[in-house]
């Protein structure tokens, strides 16, 4: 029996001919055409100004947070549901992650409950669009400006999103993605920051760089870091993004099979909710158990294991977890993350795969 995986890249177009061509003309490490062509094309995509390459989604939130001027205790708004980079990245700038609920249907930070963990320390906001379906921009962009903060989107699990037509990337101060082996669109390991402000990605670039400035070789007015994405990491990255508008395609319809193949098992299980003013890109495509709590959802992945079928838990909050543990005033991720799946979601999945998920499913479920 055919195990099948949670995730998987899909490496269809031109990444084996553009990598080939890194070996062969000796450029393989931070300089190169393709750095400069991947960033261009993916600013085009966001519909952005700049896009600026980093060595993984993770570096790309510091660099971003550091280009923006985060300070030791300063704070920043974070969904206590997210993967736990966005946290870390607050933290290594020796700030402050204050953590806020989700919202029950899309697991996003909770734009209602933003403005009561707001304080004069507070510098910005992080709304993550978590696994594929946008965080309300607009709802939390209207709070930022009212108090005067910026906002960084988190847009690592949503290449292609969209809030009311408009592609994520280029909905706050500056956002940042990643191109991880299992993402939308990958790299293998590699990050990008997009903004429209023209001041922090001059910015973005220099501490990327080590801080040496870009009209004096070799002279480091500030500290840097080494953030830099190689040239063969943005030679796949730009094949990637020659067939992005298939990829998204082809989740958008592994999302209708597993509608249809799970109708049946609705009293069972919620299925992915998408909103009117947005456009979900299935990352993940997630079903919660309505009933039950994390030792029930761990016996259904268990069975969907044993029949060859990988899936993962929904995300810890961070509430939870050893460095940023606090007493839980946080209701909405207590419940529903305990319920959470994420079934596998790739572009090689077939319906034939999707019914053998779905009958195995309702196996684990009767």
């Amino acid at each position: 029996m055919k195990r099948i995986s949670v995730a998987q890249p899909k490496l269809a177009g031109n990444e084996r001919n553009y990598v080939l061509d890194c070996l062969d003309t000796n450029w393989i490490s931070s300089n190169g055409k393709y750095i400069t062509a991947f960033e261009q094309k993916f600013a085009e995509f966001c519909g952005v100004r700049h896009a600026i390459a980093a060595n993984n989604g993770t570096t790309a939130l510091h660099l971003a947070l550091v280009a923006m001027g985060l300070q030791p205790d300063d704070e920043v708004i974070v969904p206590t549901v997210t993967y736990i980079a966005t946290a870390n990245a607050v933290r290594y700038c020796f700030a402050k992650p204050v953590l806020v609920d989700v919202c029950a249907d899309t697991m996003n930070i909770d734009p209602a409950a933003i403005e009561a963990k707001i304080t004069p320390k507070t510098r910005g906001i992080i709304p993550v669009h978590l696994y594929g379906h946008p965080a309300d921009m607009d709802a939390i962009n209207e709070i930022a400006a009212r108090h005067g903060l910026w906002v960084l989107e988190d847009a690592a699990e949503a290449h292609g999103a969209e809030v009311r037509g408009r592609r994520v990337g280029g909905l706050g101060t500056c956002a940042t993605f990643s191109f991880f082996g299992n993402k939308i669109v990958t790299t293998g390991e590699g990050g990008m920051i997009t903004t429209n402000d023209d001041e922090l990605a001059a910015k973005l670039r220099l501490f990327r760089g080590q801080g040496m400035d870009p009209q004096r070789r070799y002279w480091f007015p500030v500290i840097g870091y080494n953030y830099r994405m190689t040239n063969i990491q943005a030679a796949i990255g730009l094949a990637q993004m020659e067939n992005v508008d298939n990829a998204l395609a082809e989740r958008e319809r592994l999302a209708g099979w597993y509608n249809e193949a799970l109708a049946g098992l609705e009293g069972k299980i919620v299925l992915p909710v998408k909103k009117d003013w947005a456009k979900e890109v299935y990352w993940m495509y997630n079903i919660f158990l309505r009933e039950g709590d994390g030792e029930r959802r761990d016996a259904v992945m268990r069975h969907l294991d044993e029949q060859g079928i990988e899936t993962r838990p929904v995300f810890y909050p961070m509430h939870v977890m050893p460095p940023y543990l606090e007493p839980s005033t946080y209701p909405v991720a207590d419940e529903w993350s305990q319920r959470g799946i994420n079934l596998p979601t790739h572009q090689d999945l077939t319906r034939e795969d999707v019914n053998r998920i779905a009958d195995s499913l309702a196996a684990a479920l009767a």
